[in-house]
């Protein structure tokens, strides 16, 4: 199976479905989806990853993985986890979980549940952007619980409404101003927009972690003088000097066995 279009690893935490959410919707623009399906994949999406946060590890931290994947005829998104799971039978203490699979259902074009106990479940969602469906494979891959979000997609036109949304979600959640969220997807936008040829995989890797009032971003791996790439393209014309680098707190490429990574901080 191609490597999905958008992929996000992040805590599975109440507060990050909404950076999940806008992630997915941004997506869902930049597909072409009217503004009513849009609505309705975020819906879903939500649902789907509030079932992670509330069922799969009881309490304890664990990841959630989100992958979507736009193909000739439908978008598929999996939402995944690697805890003990869920039963589709919901009891009747599980409310919000026996209400949220209908819902499910009747917004999407056809789901589905898989996983076992103590080996983690995934639920693939189907949104056809016309009325067919194709067959769905899931993905298992274990991974270690991430501490911040990971993000890996296309640059380009793809790219930008998806990163705006995520930072966007992340910088009001660190009290961002409405001038300092701005400055922050500038920066995201000159990130998402790189060559494709300065990434190994031809995917643009980002880490973001929130802290108070900051954002740490982490770009990256990229092949010899990628960074340095990214970094011209953030000073302005008309040679004055100006670069939106000034923009960051801090900004700087590092040198790791795998590659380079641009890293900065935003604060707010």
């Amino acid at each position: 199976m191609p490597e999905p279009t958008l992929q996000l690893s992040l805590p599975a935490r109440a507060e990050n479905v909404i950076v999940v959410r806008q992630a997915v919707a941004g997506l869902g623009e930049a597909l072409g989806l009217s503004e009513q399906r849009v609505d309705d994949l975020k819906t879903v999406i939500s649902e789907a990853c509030n079932n992670v946060v509330v069922h799969a590890y009881e309490g304890e931290p664990g990841p959630l993985h989100v992958s979507a994947d736009p193909g000739a005829d439908e978008l598929v998104v999996t939402v995944a986890d690697q805890g003990d799971g869920f039963r589709p039978e919901a009891s009747a203490d599980e409310a919000s979980l026996s209400l949220g699979l209908p819902l499910i259902a009747s917004l999407s074009d056809g789901f589905e549940v898989s996983g076992r106990a103590g080996e983690g479940t995934t639920t693939t969602i189907r949104f056809a952007f016309e009325e067919q469906s194709l067959p769905v494979e899931t993905n298992g891959a274990a991974r270690a619980p991430p501490e911040e979000l990971e993000l890996q997609i296309p640059p380009g036109e793809l790219a930008r409404p998806v990163l705006a949304r995520v930072i966007g979600a992340l910088a009001a959640r660190a009290e961002f101003s409405v001038e300092r969220l701005s400055d922050t997807v500038l920066l995201g936008d000159a990130v998402s927009g790189h060559a494709p040829e300065d990434f190994p995989e031809g995917l643009v890797s980002i880490a973001i972690r929130d802290g108070d009032g900051t954002l740490d971003v982490r770009v990256g791996p990229m092949v010899e003088g990628g960074g340095e790439r990214i970094l011209s393209t953030m000073d302005l014309p008309g040679g004055q000097g100006g670069s939106l680098r000034k923009l960051a707190a801090s900004m700087d490429v590092e040198r790791a066995d795998d590659g380079e990574y641009l890293v900065f901080e935003v604060s707010s």
